[in-house]
């Protein structure tokens, strides 16, 4: 047994927490994402620049991937950032994997072939003409109606899924995160027709 006397812990007063150095508030960090979303969406569109298309295309590009996922990846699927992260998202995949994803697409047109040409992916679709789709689509969020890109993501995602399925070597579970993100995207057209995506 210890002859040290015991003490009560120290209480610290309001000011103890203002000198604490950590994380940043989620909900802050929430807010920022859903403000930038609106702003690049909804700004985008309006100003309808392709100067501005072009940087919104180049934004993983120029600021990293990782940055975009720092800000929208935990957004929900139905909000504007949390499009934009799955976007994003989609375009950096093509570019990281281009051949694998021109396999699965090719896999999947035939048996998914409206989403295929909701897609909107040249014939036949190599590596490049994905990317350029890919790019085509993020281009959009400056110049088209945003249910429209949403629903040629969500096109696009579907083909792969089924490409997926078709072909050996995919896992059930990567058909399914494919095909998750494809019915994310389409009932995020489907609310944005409706005005309720913000």
């Amino acid at each position: 047994m210890s002859s040290r006397p015991h003490h009560r812990p120290l209480t610290p007063g309001a000011s103890y927490f203002d000198d604490l150095v950590g994380g940043d508030d989620p909900a802050l960090i929430s807010e920022a994402a859903d403000r930038a979303a609106t702003l690049l969406v909804r700004g985008a569109r309006e100003a309808g620049d392709s100067e501005i298309a072009d940087r919104l295309l180049h934004l993983a590009d120029t600021e990293g991937i990782e940055a975009i996922a720092e800000v929208w990846s935990g957004s929900p699927a139905d909000s504007l950032a949390g499009c934009l992260w799955r976007l994003y998202l989609l375009r950096s995949w093509v570019y990281a994997a281009p051949a694998t994803v021109a396999r699965e697409f090719d896999a999947g047109r035939a048996r998914a072939q409206v989403a295929g040409v909701v897609a909107g992916v040249a014939d036949p679709p190599g590596p490049e003409e994905l990317k350029a789709m890919a790019d085509e689509v993020l281009r959009g969020i400056a110049g088209s109606d945003f249910a429209d890109v949403l629903f040629r993501g969500a096109a696009f995602a579907r083909v792969v899924a089924t490409g997926r399925a078709a072909l050996s070597g995919s896992t059930e579970a990567e058909v399914r995160r494919m095909l998750v993100l494809a019915e994310q995207l389409e009932a995020a057209g489907h609310a944005e027709l409706r005005s309720r995506l913000v």
